[in-house]
C-alpha cells in the first residue's frame, strides 16, 4: 500500500529518538500551542506553549540529574494525562531514564506490583492517599518495594521530606515544587546526553485479561520507527488537535496521540475524565481522536434511544440519512453497493438529510474531526457504519503493546469497517497455525523484561505471535477474527469466535455489554448487561416485578430474551446462538475489576463474578461439563 502523506514532513525521517522529536517542534513551532487542559481552581482551560512545555521539561531533567540516577534507571508515573504526566515522560526519556507507566485505574495491589516488577527508584503521583494504598499492598507482599526511594506527590505540599517505612524499607516523600528545587543548582551544561535509538524508552506492561502483567520492553528505534510508519499512512499536520483520554500506559495513546503530536508539533489537549468525552468533544473541537471502541459504542447508543424517543418523521429521515450516507461511504471507498428503490434520489436528498440529519451528529464530536482513529479491541462493524455513513472518519488502527503498537492503519481511501487496515510500511504480516496473524518490523519490542522465556514463546521464527487469528484475503487488508484464546469450543466440537455474536446481540438497545461462552459444554450461553430503563418498560409490559430479583429467571421473560436474541443473530450458525442467557443489572467496569484499563472484557473475572449464575443456565442439562 502506497503513502498518503505529503512530502513536506520528511524531516520525520530523521528522528533518532523521542527527544529529537521534542527539539525539532521546539525549534520550529516555540509559540504554538502544546497542551490544553481544564484548571478546576481558575475553572478554565488553560494552553501551554511548546517553548514553556520545554521549560517545564528542562527543569525536570535538572531535578532528575541532582537524583543521580543512572542510564536505564526505571522511573515511574501513576498520574492521569496532564501537562504533569508529558512533562515527566519527556524528562524522563532525555536523560536516558525508562519511565514505567502505570494503569491510573487500575488497582493498588497491581501498582505495588508493576513498581517492584520493574525496579522503579521514582515514583510521581496525585496524593499522599494513592501512594498509601499502594505502600499497604505493598507490604503484604513478600519482597515489598526494595528499589522505590522517593515518591513525589503533584496535588500535595510535602516539605519535610522524612522517610517513611515500607517493609522496612525507607521511601521519601515530597510535594512536586519541593522536589523540583532540589535540581535548581543543576547548570544544563550537565544534563546526560540524548539516549541512543536502541536504547530503552519504557517499559509498558501489558493490561491483560488473565494473569499478572508483563513488562514490554520498547527501544526508542521501535516507537520513533512505528511514528514514522503511521505518518506514511496519514497525513497529519502541526494544525491538528488532538483529544487525549486513553491512558499514557496505553500504547495506542502514548504512540498515535501523544508521540506522534509530539513529532508533528500538533496540539493536544487533555479531556477531564473519560466520562466526560461528550461534553470535553463540543469544547475541544478536536481535529483528531483515539479512542477505544467502547467510547463509540455509548455514542451511538445514546443516539438509538434519542431516536426511539423522537417522532416517527425523525427515525425517517435519520434512516434514509444512514441509507444514503452508506451508499456514498462505499462508492467513496470501493465497497459494494447497497442498492435501494430510491437511490437515484441520493443526490437529490443528501444536501438537506446532511443538514438536518449528518451534521448534527459530526457535531456530537466537535464539528471539525478530520479523523478519530480506533483501535484497542474490535469495533462493532454496525456502529461503525453508521458513523462513516454520517460523516464521522473512523479509522480502524490494528497492534499490541510489544509492536509499539501499530501494525496496522486504515487509510483515508479504501476504508473499510470490517477490517484493521493495511500492514503499515516496512511491516510483514503472515499467517501461522490457526491463522494466527504473525508480525515482522521494526516496531516489534526488545521482549518482556525480566522472563527470557516469555520472550522466547512470543516469537516462532523470528516472527511475533500476536495471538490473534487473522484474515487477509481482502485485498492484503487483515481482518481480525478474534482472540486464540477466547475462541469457544463447546463439548461437541464446535469452534465459536464469541465478539461477532456479542456485537450481534448489542444491536438490540436491550443489551449494553454481552459476553458468549460455552467452552466445553455442551452448547452456547451468554450473559448480558442490559439497559436500566428499557428493562423496567419491558418487566411493566410483561407484568412483572422491576426489582424482584427472580423476574430475571421468570420462565415467560427467559423466552423473550432468547427470541430477541435470535433475532439478532439469524445469520450466524445455529450452533453459535446462545440458547440461554443470564441477566444482570449491573455494569462491568473498569473499576470493579470486570474490563482492563482499555475496556476490553476480562472474561475468566466475569464467569468468576457469575458463577452461580452460568451454572444455572446448564442446569438439567447431561454433560453440561
Amino acid at each position: 500500500m502506497t503513502s498518503v502523506t505529503d512530502s513536506d514532513r520528511t524531516f520525520i525521517n530523521d528522528f533518532r529518538s523521542i527527544p529529537d522529536m521534542l527539539r525539532h517542534t521546539v525549534a520550529t513551532w516555540p509559540d504554538r500551542e502544546a497542551f490544553r487542559q481544564f484548571d478546576y481552581a481558575e475553572n478554565a482551560w488553560l494552553s501551554l506553549t511548546w517553548r514553556a512545555f520545554n521549560e517545564k521539561v528542562v527543569r525536570w531533567r535538572r531535578t532528575f540529574t541532582a537524583m543521580d540516577l543512572k542510564k536505564g534507571d526505571r522511573v515511574a508515573m501513576l498520574l492521569t494525562n496532564s501537562i504533569d504526566a508529558v512533562t515527566f515522560d519527556e524528562a524522563a526519556l532525555a536523560n536516558g531514564l525508562v519511565p514505567v507507566p502505570l494503569h491510573a485505574i487500575d488497582t493498588a495491589g497491581s501498582s505495588a506490583y508493576i513498581l517492584r516488577d520493574s525496579g522503579a527508584r521514582f515514583l510521581v503521583t496525585t496524593s499522599r492517599a494513592r501512594w498509601n494504598a499502594i505502600a499497604k499492598a505493598a507490604e503484604a507482599e513478600v519482597d515489598g518495594l526494595p528499589d522505590l526511594n522517593l515518591v513525589v506527590f503533584t496535588n500535595e505540599i510535602v516539605t519535610e521530606g522524612s522517610p517513611q517505612d515500607v517493609d522496612g524499607h525507607p521511601v521519601t516523600l515530597l510535594g512536586v515544587e519541593e522536589w523540583l528545587s532540589t535540581g535548581n543548582h543543576v547548570p544544563d551544561e550537565t544534563l546526560p546526553a540524548s539516549p541512543e535509538p536502541d536504547d530503552l524508552a519504557g517499559f509498558i506492561y501489558t493490561s491483560g485479561t488473565t494473569g499478572r502483567p508483563k513488562g514490554v520492553m520498547l527501544t526508542h528505534r521501535n516507537i520513533v520507527e512505528n511514528v514514522k510508519q503511521i505518518n506514511r499512512c496519514f497525513d497529519f499536520s502541526e494544525e491538528d488537535v488532538f483529544l487525549s483520554y486513553l491512558p499514557f500506559s496505553h500504547t495506542f495513546e502514548r504512540t498515535v496521540a501523544h508521540y506522534n503530536s509530539l513529532a508533528n508539533g500538533s496540539a493536544m489537549a487533555f479531556a477531564k475524565s473519560a466520562g466526560s468525552i461528550e461534553q470535553d468533544l463540543l469544547v475541544v473541537k478536536p481535529t483528531l481522536m483515539c479512542s477505544v471502541p467502547r467510547v463509540y459504542e455509548r455514542i451511538y447508543q445514546a443516539l438509538m434511544h434519542e431516536l426511539a424517543d423522537s417522532t416517527e418523521e425523525k427515525r425517517h429521515l435519520t434512516d434514509w440519512a444512514k441509507e444514503v450516507g452508506w451508499r456514498r461511504f462505499c462508492q467513496a471507498n470501493d465497497l459494494p453497493v447497497e442498492h435501494s428503490q430510491r437511490e437515484n434520489l441520493d443526490e437529490t436528498v443528501w444536501p438537506t438529510l446532511d443538514t438536518d440529519i449528518a451534521s448534527k451528529i459530526r457535531d456530537r464530536f466537535g464539528g471539525r474531526l478530520r479523523a478519530t482513529f480506533a483501535g484497542g479491541a474490535s469495533l462493532n462493524t454496525a456502529v461503525a457504519k453508521v458513523f462513516c455513513a454520517m460523516g464521522i472518519n473512523i479509522l480502524q488502527v490494528y497492534g499490541l503493546t510489544e509492536t509499539s503498537p501499530i501494525v496496522s492503519f486504515t487509510r483515508p481511501i479504501g476504508n473499510h469497517p470490517s477490517c484493521v487496515g493495511f500492514p503499515v510500511p516496512d511491516c510483514d504480516v503472515k499467517l501461522g497455525e490457526n491463522d494466527e496473524l504473525l508480525v515482522r518490523g521494526p516496531q516489534v519490542m526488545k521482549g518482556y523484561w525480566g522472563k527470557t522465556r516469555e520472550t522466547a514463546a512470543a516469537f516462532i521464527d523470528g516472527w511475533f505471535r500476536t495471538g490473534d487469528q487473522a484474515d487477509l484475503s481482502d485485498g492484503g487488508r487483515i481482518r481480525i477474527k478474534g482472540r486464540l484464546k477466547e475462541i469457544v469450543v463447546t463439548s461437541t466440537g464446535e469452534k465459536i469466535a464469541p465478539v461477532d455474536i456479542e456485537f450481534a446481540i448489542q444491536d438490540d438497545r436491550l443489551f449494553e455489554q454481552v459476553m458468549v461462552l460455552g467452552d466445553n459444554r455442551p452448547f452456547v450461553t451468554a450473559l448480558a448487561v442490559v439497559n436500566e430503563k428499557l428493562w423496567r418498560e419491558l418487566c411493566d409490559e410483561m407484568q412483572l416485578p422491576f426489582d424482584d430479583p427472580q423476574t430475571i429467571h421468570a420462565r415467560d421473560m427467559h423466552r423473550l430474551i432468547i427470541k430477541r436474541i435470535r433475532q439478532t443473530c439469524r445469520n450466524f450458525p445455529q450452533y453459535g446462538i446462545p440458547r440461554a442467557v443470564g441477566i444482570t443489572l449491573t455494569p462491568w467496569t473498569v473499576e470493579n475489576g470486570l474490563l482492563t484499563p482499555t475496556m476490553k472484557l476480562r472474561r475468566p473475572q466475569i464467569m468468576a463474578a457469575h458463577l452461580d449464575l452460568i451454572e444455572s443456565l446448564y442446569a438439567g442439562h447431561q454433560n453440561a461439563r
